[in-house]
């Protein structure tokens, strides 16, 4: 591998979503998928200055609330609750500039789908999908999953690799073991 462009780089650190409250989505991401609440930070504000629009980018006068989600050993969620007085309410699609979805690995998507279809408010998009014969990702079998709050997860199984994969290739980060923190020390 190359050195990093970044000097210091070492890892990414969490993923970040931005989420109408905060407090469903923290239970959500605890109590339905299985991770670890850290922590909650107060509110962040600027009252009378523009620091949230010079370091964040956010209309001035925002109002942020920020709780922290461990999934699984290597994966930090940061969960954002934003009050701000532009601030857009609908739910961005997949195809939406800026938009995101996180996508958890699993050993049985149909098993996942079963799980999912019994979590209220929660809906799963169409059926499970198998990726097709001459795409670099064949092996792949794939779902979108929406939470009650709109937010797209994608849940994803590769048990016996993907095409692309060969010798002297570059490859994909393999999913490790959800709470083996060992990895981690």
């Amino acid at each position: 591998m190359s050195e990093s462009p970044i000097p210091g780089l070492r890892a990414v650190d969490h993923v970040a979503v931005t989420v109408p409250d905060l407090e469903q989505a923290i239970d959500f991401f605890t109590e339905v998928v299985g991770g670890e609440h850290v922590y909650t930070t107060g509110e962040f504000a600027d009252d009378a200055g523009d620091w949230m629009y010079t370091n964040i980018n956010v209309h001035p006068r925002s109002r942020l609330r920020i709780g922290m989600v461990r999934l699984g050993a290597h994966t930090n969620l940061e969960l954002m609750e934003y009050r701000a007085p532009d601030q857009e309410k609908d739910d961005p699609r997949n195809s939406d500039i800026g938009a995101s979805h996180l996508c958890f690995y699993v050993d049985d998507v149909d098993a996942a789908v079963e799980y999912f279809q019994g979590i209220e408010g929660v809906r799963v998009l169409g059926a499970p999908t198998d990726v097709g014969e001459g795409q670099p990702n064949h092996g792949a079998r794939f779902v979108y999953v929406i939470t009650p709050w709109g937010y797209q997860l994608e849940l994803i199984s590769v048990p016996h690799g993907m095409a692309y994969e060969k010798p002297g290739a570059a490859r994909l980060a393999q999913p490790g073991m959800w709470n083996n923190r060992e990895e981690t020390s």
